[in-house]
């Protein structure tokens, strides 16, 4: 099964909202649904990156990058979230995940962006070069329970970042929502 991943489009925003209630069922999709179109449409999480993957012009997997700042006496670094990642559940373990997460840092990294964070499953995110945040210095925008904590996860993609500086990580206003951040 060949899979393509692109940026997201209008035109895929049916597949993309048919994915997510796939994905998360339909009371949590439809909440992701209206935080995919918020943050789109959000000016302070510009520009997002938007990406599909698609087989047959059939949407089954879908991530959003979204800006985010550091509050940090240090320099001024330019970072993103992660969230949402949804691959349909039937082709889940294909790399169809892996593939939008590898494309979408890539995309970063090229727009030179310096840091992305990601409150997720810390058994699939270390996979791609993610690490727990909080004990690197970098706080989430809300309190992460202990339990959790490993789950509040950092990538660099300028090296030497981490370990020099640290802060408070501000996300965008669609996403500065407490239930949002509960892992």
């Amino acid at each position: 099964m060949p899979v393509r991943v692109r940026k997201a489009e209008e035109r895929d925003r049916e597949g993309i909202e048919d994915l997510v209630t796939a994905s998360f069922g339909p009371a949590a999709g439809a909440e992701i649904v209206r935080l995919i179109a918020d943050l789109v449409a959000d000016t302070s999480a510009q520009p997002v990156v938007s990406l599909v993957a698609t087989t047959d012009d059939r949407v089954i997997g879908h991530i959003l990058f979204s800006r985010a700042r550091v509050e940090t006496e240090g320099p001024e670094l330019s970072a993103s979230i992660l969230a949402p990642l949804a691959v349909h559940p039937e082709l889940q373990g294909k790399g169809i995940g892996s593939q939008l997460v590898t494309e979408g840092l890539g995309q970063l990294a090229e727009a030179g962006v310096d840091l992305v964070f990601v409150l997720g499953h810390p058994d699939y995110y270390p996979r791609h070069g993610f690490a727990e945040a909080g004990v690197r210095g970098f706080e989430a925008p809300y309190p992460i329970a202990a339990k959790n904590a490993g789950a509040w996860m950092v990538q660099e993609l300028r090296p030497g970042i981490l370990g020099a500086v640290q802060g408070t990580v501000r996300c965008a206003d669609a996403l500065h929502d407490p239930r949002y951040w509960r892992e």
